[in-house]
This record gives C-alpha cells, structure tokens and sequence, in this order.
C-alpha cells in the first residue's frame, strides 16, 4: 500500500500548490487532519478519522439511523432475537453476501472477527469485553449456528440497546477470515497485514494509505446495498485551515473538514461553497495525571476547572464549530446533563491553590495535538493558568505522538477529544466513570485508567447503570455519575463538537454522522 497510487490524479497527490487541476467528476475529495490514524485493522483502529475510514468499508451486524441514533437496523444482519433471560442474542444474516475480494460472507466470518478482535486485545477491544467476553472464553460465548445464524452470549442481563450499540462499533466489524487468515504470520490473525491492508464488505474498498498524505478508497462493487455513488472518494491530509480553505475556494477540493471560525465565516460568503454541520458525540477536554502528585490534590483539580475561560473559548475559537459543554456526555445520549458550574475565576481558583499549599503556583507540561482548535485552547489556558501562578510549557506533536504518550499514562496534562464508540451513555461512562483496575498492566485502559483515576465507587455505579432496563430511571443514574465527575474527576470539560465543513455546490448528499464512524462518504454524489 505504500506503492504509487494508480489511477489517482497527481495534482490530487500534491501538497497545496499555487495550481492544481480540479477534481474529477468521479472523486469526492476531501481535505482533512488524518494524521491520527496509525493502522486499518477495525480491531485496533481507534482515531476518529480511521473512524470514518472503518465505517464506510467496513460492514458489522447491525448500525444505528444517522437521523435518529436511538433507532438500529441491521447491516448484515436480517433480524435478531433476545432471549428470556436477557443474555443470548441470536442474529440471522442476510443471505449471498460477498467480501470486495469476491469471497462469501458468512457466520463463520462473524464469529471470527468478533472473537479476533476480543483476542488480539487492542485499545477499542474493550467495548467487547465489557459484555463478559475474554480471550478465554470467547470461543464458548460467540459461536455459529448454521451459516447464516450466530449466537452471543453475555455475562449479564444487559440493556439491549447497549449490547447492540456495542455492535454497531467498528471493533465489531467483520473481516473476511479466508482473506485475513492467508496472509497471518505465526498466529497473528493477520494483525500484522492488516495494519496497512483492506479485508471487508463495506459500500467503499480501501486501495492505498500513506500516512501523513493521503489515503484512497474506491467502490465496492461486490457490496450488498446501494453502491457507492462515485467511484473513488479520497482524502488529503491538510491540517491548516488556511491552507483548506485555499484548496476548497479553488475547486481543488470538494470538500474541507478542519476549517476555522474565521475560515468558515469567509468560505459562507462564497457562492460556489456551502457550510453543513451537525452536532457531534465528541467532546473536547484536558486531563490531569494523577500519578503527578501536585494534580492528584483534589484542591488543584477544582482551580484548574476555574482557570479556563469558557466563555472567550465560545466566542473565538469554537465560534460555529462547538458549544460549551462542561459533562462527560454529549447532548443527544439518553441522560446527558447541560450543567455548566464553571467559568473563569482567578481569585476562586488561587484560594484553593492556597489552600492546597500551593499559593505560588507550580510548573506543569501540556501534550497537546498540533492542530486547531486544540493548540489556540492549549495556549488560552496556558494564559489564564499563569494568572493563578501556574506555568505551562506546551509540548506539541502530531496525533500518534501525543496519543502515544497518554495511553502510556506518561503525560502531565493532555489536551484532546473523545467521540462516542456507539450511541449508548455507557460508551463515556465506561471511559470516563469507570476504571475496574488501576494497575500498569490493566486489560482495560479507559480514560479514568489513563489518568490514574481510581475510582471504586464511581465504577460500580456505572457498572449498575448498564444493567437497569427501566429508560428513565436508567437516565437518571447517568445524570447522578455525572454530577460526581463534575465535582471530583481530573478532567477539565470544556465543549461539544458541532462538526462544520465546507463544501463545494456541485456535492451532493454529503452529510456529517453524530459519530465518527457515520460520515458515510459514499452516499456522496457530484452534479
């Protein structure tokens, strides 16, 4: 994959240049940050946009309705079944369904991908293993039937629209076993192949990746639904919004994704562009390490959250492309509370650093992502810390970089985002509420668990939460966990994502999921 990339327009291989030929009436191109991605195995893939990338070439059991996330439908999937005691799920598959290798989808490729992705462990396997999965017993617990039936067995009598959320995650995705399995080395369950190869069904195939540059996706013609509607739809990695909107304006890209408020404002005066945005589960927040004994006092914990001028933010660098947010669940998931306790109080914020024995201040580290609007909020609250005595030296670095570090728990603080998995309030609680095991070597690492958060009793509540069937009062448990998280957690909330992008009159359909796994690009058509 890291060959040259045939039958892909040069101009379209090109960093932004003074002249560039327009795109192709066939290619949907877009520019975006994609440095985050670092494998194209839906096992281990994590990042939001290799988010994208997996939910347009990859199918799963069953997906949720874009237009109303509370409603699922099955993918591959004709119907499915619970039983009484609310831990067997049956689901019976489409029939002649085919790989984009031309090889025939059936339960056996189900049963192999899900206890694959359980087995090989990877950072999102853990949406799996909540469900009572592990490497050693998942082969009792996810099995076949016949070849269009499959059976998963769960520990508990979960709600079923977690369980099924769950299964609209991209760790779920099925992967082609004949495919996979021929290019395994030593066991490895072609985990070293498909780090930079393709081996689904979706409506788009993966042809090429280059990190940092550009990865190209084509249609799937042995896809079971509706085609795609272009046949090539690609992405350029541009991370500076000046540098996407030139490319847009020009015509040089069809559609630009990490524009800026001031970017967006100019491209909406332009006739040949059109704004689209739509609220995203994904917020934005910095985390304190509780392993730096200075940011594990609860003191300084609650003057960082007042050392943030929320209020600035909102008008300058989120203006058109979030809303302050101050909880760990996004607007739109069932339980999800709008309290914003906090605003920028110096003097609030330097009596608890007294009281903490720390009237002077102290000197802390940021990793933060170099791209916008992280590094503008970074060097905001750098301002408004020192305000308080505090100095922060901002270590900047690209998506691997800095996400390296943080899962290593190696950070002081760290700027970042986190998108929902799948449309279900324990998708943040698991992450931000819930940390069964502390230690270095723990199987899950949440965000808690990055943080060096221990929490015993925030974690029981969460894990009670995923268990109640009644809808109302299941919300109201997610409400209480996060007024607790409010009050005592390591992490500094500050908005949700509204995704804005900008996109040339002559694209049509084009629409931004609630997710990042449904920005479904290949519904996308060009006039």
């Amino acid at each position: 994959m890291a060959g040259l990339l045939v039958g892909v327009p040069a101009g379209l291989l090109a960093s932004a240049s003074p002249v560039a030929a327009a795109t192709p009436k066939d290619t949907l191109v877009l520019a975006w940050a994609i440095d985050d991605i670092i494998t194209l195995d839906p096992a281990e893939a994590f990042e939001i946009s290799a988010g994208e990338i997996m939910g347009n070439t990859y199918d799963r059991l069953v997906r949720f309705d874009i237009n109303d996330p509370s409603k699922l439908y099955g993918d591959i999937a004709s119907s499915w079944t619970v039983s009484d005691d609310g831990k067997l799920y049956t689901f019976k598959l489409k029939p002649n369904l085919k790989f984009a290798s031309g090889n025939p989808l059936t339960a056996d490729d189900v049963v192999y991908s899900l206890q694959r992705a359980v087995k090989l462990d990877k950072t999102p396997a853990f949406i799996l293993t909540q469900l009572g999965w592990s490497k050693d017993n998942v082969d009792g617990k996810v099995k076949k039937v016949d070849d269009l039936t499959v059976t998963l067995e769960t520990d508990k009598p979960y709600a079923p629209s977690f369980v099924l959320n769950c299964l609209t995650a991209n760790v779920s995705a099925i992967v082609d076993k004949k495919l996979v399995e021929a290019n395994a080395k030593d066991g490895d369950m072609g985990y070293g192949w498909l780090k930079t190869h393709y081996a689904g069904s979706g409506p788009l195939k993966i042809r090429d990746w280059r990190a940092n540059e550009i990865l190209a996706m084509e249609r799937n013609d042995n896809y079971y639904g509706e085609k795609s509607k272009l046949p090539r739809v690609i992405y350029r990695h541009v991370k500076e919004s000046a540098t996407q909107r030139l490319l847009l304006e020009k015509g040089d890209v069809d559609v630009a994704r990490n524009l800026e408020p001031g970017d967006i404002e100019a491209v909406s005066k332009n006739a040949d562009v059109a704004v689209t945005n739509t609220p995203k589960g994904t917020i934005y927040y910095f985390s304190l390490n509780q392993k730096n004994p200075t940011l594990a006092k609860p003191e300084v914990r609650e003057a960082m959250k007042y050392l943030v001028d929320y209020d600035a933010i909102g008008q300058t660098f989120i203006k058109g492309i979030g809303e302050i947010h101050q909880t760990f669940l996004p607007k739109g998931l069932l339980g999800a509370s709008d309290e914003k306790p906090y605003k920028l109080d110096v003097a609030k914020a330097k009596e608890l650093l007294a009281k903490a024995g720390l009237k002077d201040g102290f000197t802390i580290t940021m990793d933060v992502r170099n791209n916008q609007p992280v590094t503008g909020i970074a060097e905001a609250v750098q301002r408004s810390f020192a305000q308080a005595g505090i100095k922060m030296e901002i270590i900047p670095g690209d998506g691997k970089q800095t996400l390296t570090k943080y899962r290593a728990r190696n950070h002081d603080l760290y700027i970042g985002q986190w998108g929902a998995d799948y449309w279900d309030p324990h998708t943040n609680a698991d992450t931000f509420a819930r940390n069964p095991d502390n230690s270095d070597n723990a199987s899950s690492k949440t965000l808690a668990w990055r943080n060096d958060w221990n929490i015993p009793e925030l974690t029981k509540k969460a894990d009670a939460a995923v268990l109640e069937r009644d809808t109302e009062k299941r919300a109201q448990l997610y409400k209480d966990m996060q007024k607790d998280v409010l009050a005592t957690s390591p992490y500094v909330i500050i908005f949700q994502m509204i995704e804005t992008a900008g996109v040339r009159k002559d694209v049509k359909d084009f629409k931004l999921g609630p997710t990042s796994d449904t920005t479904y690009t290949f519904k996308a058509s060009k006039s």
